[in-house]
C-alpha cells in the first residue's frame, strides 16, 4: 500500500540514495571490467562488488529484478519500491555515461546474445541465472553481513559465468538499461532485456543481477 508519510522520513531517502549509489558503483565496476577480453573479468568483478556492497551499504538491491521480487512478495512497500527502481535506473545511466567518457571503446558495454544460441535459449538462461540470484538474496536476507555478502557475490559471479556465453548474463535490468540508453543500442531489447547478436567467436560481456 502507498504511504505518502514515508516521503518525510530521512531513513526512506537514505535507502533511496543507497540504491542509486550502489547501482552506480556496481554498473561502473562491471562496465570497467568489460573492457578486458573474455567474460571472466566482468563476472568476477560483478561478484566481488556485489558482495562488498552487501557488506557496506546495508544490503541494497541495486537490481530492479530483486526489487520487483520484493514487491511481488510484499516485503517492500509500493512507494519505496517505485522510488528504488527509479534510483537504480538513474545510477546505472550515470555509471554508463561516465564509463563511456572514461573508456575508449564502448562496444562491450551492452550485453549481447551470442549467435551460437537462440533467443529462447538466451531467455531461459537469463531467467535461470536471475532466479538463482533472487533465491540467494532471499535466503541471505537475515544473515550477517560477511556470510550474506559472500553468498550474494558468489551467486552473481556464478550466474554471469553460466549465462554469459548465451545471453550476456546480465541478471540486472538496470545494468542492461544504462548502457542501452547511453549508446542508443536497443535492437531486440527484451532478454534482460535481449540484446543484439554477436558472432560466436566474440565474447559477450557479462554483468550482474
Amino acid at each position: 500500500s502507498l504511504r505518502p508519510q514515508e516521503l518525510r522520513s530521512g531513513c526512506f531517502w537514505r535507502g533511496v540514495l543507497a540504491e542509486a549509489v550502489a547501482t552506480l558503483i556496481f554498473v561502473g565496476v562491471v562496465l570497467g571490467a568489460s573492457a578486458a577480453p573474455g567474460p571472466l573479468a566482468p563476472a568476477l568483478a560483478g561478484g566481488l562488488v556485489a558482495g562488498a556492497l552487501a557488506c557496506t551499504l546495508g544490503a541494497p538491491q541495486a537490481n530492479p529484478a530483486l526489487t520487483l521480487a520484493l514487491l511481488c512478495t510484499r516485503k517492500l512497500g509500493a512507494l519505496r519500491g517505485a522510488t528504488g527502481l527509479l534510483a537504480q535506473c538513474a545510477g546505472a545511466v550515470l555509471a554508463s555515461a561516465a564509463a563511456r567518457l572514461a573508456l575508449p571503446d564502448d562496444a562491450g558495454f551492452v550485453t549481447r546474445v551470442s549467435a551460437a544460441g537462440t533467443a529462447g535459449q538466451a531467455l531461459a538462461w537469463e531467467t535461470f541465472a536471475t532466479f538463482q540470484l533472487a533465491l540467494a538474496a532471499f535466503a541471505t536476507a537475515n544473515r550477517a553481513a560477511p556470510q550474506g555478502g559472500l553468498a550474494l557475490g558468489s551467486a552473481v559471479a556464478a550466474g554471469a559465468l553460466a549465462a554469459g556465453p548465451v545471453s550476456g548474463g546480465s541478471m540486472n535490468p538496470a545494468r542492461s538499461l544504462g548502457p542501452a540508453i547511453v549508446t542508443g543500442i536497443w535492437d531486440s531489447h527484451w532478454v534482460s532485456p535481449r540484446h543484439p547478436r554477436v558472432p560466436p567467436d566474440s565474447d559477450p560481456s557479462v554483468g550482474m543481477g
